[in-house]
């Protein structure tokens, strides 16, 4: 709130500040009978402390929960519970009785209880480039509802790496999107298995899973998806010392998990090697490796 002050500075004036509730108003739009939500009041010049009276009812008045607290920085918060049986909508009416003050919260919409479940990929692996389905099954959402889907990197200490959101639409029952996996890091700083055992610990790719939120609910937080594991490629190409291609040399690449992969170029002296674990990798041609 801006105060413009022109009285004189060099003598005492006496102010009288307006106290108010800026807002009273639910933390989500929507919610389920049975969930939690939030409801929130801000006020102005209400004095830390001040007595705080909330009462929420249904859309015909009927009384659902009655709280009390106290004002602290001008803001108070509270959960409230949605009773099972209630549908429709809910308002609250925040009461500052000793300062004369009261304001009605907006209306949340409830719907009845909804679960999203059978979080899957389409398919076990991907590659830079590759468009990899997502889809879940709904129950107790109408057609048409908004949701977003949140693609994470597991991290095997819990602290996962949040990668995009995007929105999608429930449809006949079901939730089904299309993400085109790229990775944006620099796969040279993926620790190799021999850089990971120094710690006792084990090679791991790159692996992802996704969450569903909608309506303030999140659905997949324990990885129900399942992993989706990144395989890399490499593409090996041998030269003379004139430059024409060395054809059929025999090749050996070390990846970064341990493993190797053997094979002979072809005749314009290349190779792809497919499927392999990303990270740091070396390439071996013996008799050329000078």
């Amino acid at each position: 709130m801006a105060l413009e002050y022109k009285k004189q500075t060099n003598k005492e004036h006496k102010e009288t500040l307006e106290s108010k509730i800026v807002f009273a108003i639910w933390g989500q739009k929507v919610a389920p009978a049975g969930d939690t939500v939030k409801l929130f009041v801000q006020t102005h010049f209400v004095g830390s402390g001040s007595d705080i009276k909330i009462k929420v009812e249904d859309k015909n008045g009927k009384a659902i929960e009655q709280l009390t607290g106290k004002v602290y920085g001008d803001y108070f918060g509270a959960p409230v519970t949605i009773p099972e049986d209630v549908r429709d909508s809910l308002v609250f009416t925040a009461k500052l009785t000793k300062h004369g003050l009261e304001k009605k919260s907006n209306a949340m919409q409830v719907i009845p209880p909804f679960k999203i479940t059978n979080l899957k990929w389409g398919q076990k692996e991907a590659r830079r480039g590759e468009v990899v389905k997502l889809t879940a099954d709904t129950k107790g959402l109408e057609d048409g509802t908004d949701v977003v889907i949140r693609i994470y990197e597991y991290d095997q200490d819990g602290a996962h790496d949040f990668i995009t959101k995007f929105p999608c639409r429930v449809k006949d029952k079901k939730i089904e999107s299309d993400w085109e996996y790229e990775y944006h890091e620099d796969t040279d700083e993926i620790p190799t298995d021999e850089e990971m055992k120094k710690y006792g610990n084990n090679y791991n790719p790159p692996e992802y899973f996704f969450v569903i939120e909608c309506h303030g609910k999140r659905f997949g937080d324990k990885q129900e998806s399942k992993l989706l594991e990144f395989k890399d490629w490499i593409e090996i190409t041998l030269m003379d010392a004139v430059g024409l291609p060395v054809a059929g040399a025999d090749y050996v690449v070390r990846l970064a998990d341990g493993s190797e992969k053997k094979g002979k170029l072809d005749a314009e002296g290349h190779a792809r090697v497919d499927h392999v674990a990303p990270g740091e990798y070396w390439v071996h041609l013996p008799g050329y490796d000078e």
